[in-house]
């Protein structure tokens, strides 16, 4: 199995939770008394970097929002005062993408970077991604951090990365194939899009030697038959990754499937805990991810709530890792549910079932209340020459999971959206239309 860091990876619980307790411990004295927003933060809970003595003592610090992170940059434009370090110190400058508010803007000095590198170095090596390979990066390289950092962690390892930005996906697949690319790293709805448009254009995918797809951006690559969608269009092994902006790249899944994704547990500390009472939950039962960065300290986020739910695990993998591991990967979102005729309604859920039919390239959710009564139309759009009959097919599967029948609609090719990054095709307008 391959490993960035073995002797890391794979050191007993005992011996990551001291490593894990000296690193926040030099953090938080690090922070107090130069980064604003935490020390101002801490003091109003009446806490000190002196009161954490055991992993036990982060209980004491407060939760961390979003909302806060956000309202903070408000007050203080354009950064904010999350800012551990006077601002010729930064090196980089990145922003969350925007899908849920307003964008959050991160800055990152030469040592949070190579930070960065280092935790995707985790990521790609936990696909087995080594010095021999050759990394294609189907992505834009704008301000949404999303790829840049696997940059870093190629480089960490020695693979060939090969940028992907500035092109059409057409001229991607050419790229790819004349660079002999071995793996690709992009969102899981685009793999399936570049694999829509290789057929399209009589592109043959087997002209790259693709061994594995890495994804990260969105939920998808923990989906199985969307996992099993991309494997079978690349017939490549496919690997999910998470992380967020505010956050770092933070888990990854290794060759061991479906073993869930390995929390890189050396830099970072995870509570899971339940979204309604914030008290631990136990292994294996469904909580949200909050999450302790320790390795960047200019712009660090302290048991930041991500909104992610997760289940976790702390037995050893077969691959000899030690580190928790997320079963299924980030399983949803805790604001991701919504309600449908008394039925609770998840999205990962159904694309996983939409996902099952190869006859679907693309499709878009709209929830909705006519004359007080919740509607769910689902638009889908089908290779050419499908057989109409798989529209009942997909209502069946849809009926049986949720006990109510949404409205199908069959719509012409290219009239549904298509995504290089986060994919937008859940909608939620519970309004009165009546």
């Amino acid at each position: 199995m391959p490993f960035y860091d073995e002797k890391v990876e794979t050191l007993p619980r005992e011996e990551l939770q001291a490593l894990q307790l000296d690193k926040l411990q030099a953090m938080a004295n690090e922070l107090w008394g130069k980064n604003q927003f935490y020390t101002n933060k801490w003091k109003a809970a009446g806490v000190t970097p002196e009161d954490i003595k055991s992993l036990d003592d982060l209980s004491k610090l407060p939760l961390t929002l979003k909302s806060e992170l956000v309202q903070d940059q408000e007050a203080n434009a354009p950064y904010g005062t999350n800012l551990t370090y006077p601002l010729r110190d930064y090196v980089r400058f990145h922003q969350t993408s925007g899908t849920t508010g307003k964008p959050l803007k991160i800055l990152d000095t030469e040592e949070g970077w190579s930070w960065w590198g280092k935790c995707w170095a985790h990521v790609l090596s936990g696909a087995g991604v080594t010095a021999d390979d050759r990394i294609f990066l189907a992505f834009g390289f704008g301000p949404f951090v999303g790829f840049w950092a696997s940059v870093e962690g190629a480089r960490l390892i020695g693979a060939t990365m090969i940028p992907g930005g500035a092109r059409d996906s057409l001229q991607r697949l050419e790229l790819m194939k004349e660079a002999e690319a071995t793996s690709l790293a992009c969102t899981p709805t685009y793999a399936i899009r570049l694999g829509e448009v290789a057929r399209e254009n009589g592109f043959d995918l087997s002209d790259i030697p693709i061994t594995s797809t890495i994804h990260a951006g969105e939920p998808g690559a923990n989906i199985p038959s969307t996992k099993k969608k991309i494997e079978n269009t690349w017939s490549a092994k496919c690997f999910d990754h998470a992380g967020a902006t505010e956050v770092g790249a933070h888990s990854y899944e290794c060759e061991v499937q479906p073993g869930g994704t390995h929390l890189i547990e050396s830099e970072y500390i995870a509570e899971i805990l339940s979204p309604e009472t914030l008290e631990p939950v136990a292994p294996g039962e469904r909580g949200e991810l909050v999450i302790t960065n320790l390795g960047r300290w200019g712009f660090p986020v302290i048991r930041y709530r991500t909104g992610d739910v997760v289940k976790y695990n702390i037995d050893k993998c077969e691959c000899g890792r030690t580190h928790m591991r997320f079963d299924g990967g980030v399983i949803g979102r805790a604001d991701d549910m919504v309600t449908v005729r008394g039925v609770n309604v998840y999205p990962a859920a159904v694309e996983n079932i939409i996902r099952q039919f190869d006859e679907v390239d693309e499709f878009r959710i709209t929830v909705s209340t006519i004359n007080h009564m919740d509607e769910m139309d689902v638009e889908l759009e089908l290779v050419e020459n499908a057989v109409d009959t798989v529209m009942d097919d997909v209502k069946d599967k849809l009926y049986t999971m949720l006990g109510f029948r949404p409205k199908l609609a069959l719509v012409a090719r290219e009239t549904l959206p298509r995504f290089e990054l986060k994919a937008k095709r859940f909608h939620v307008k519970k309004q009165d239309a009546a």
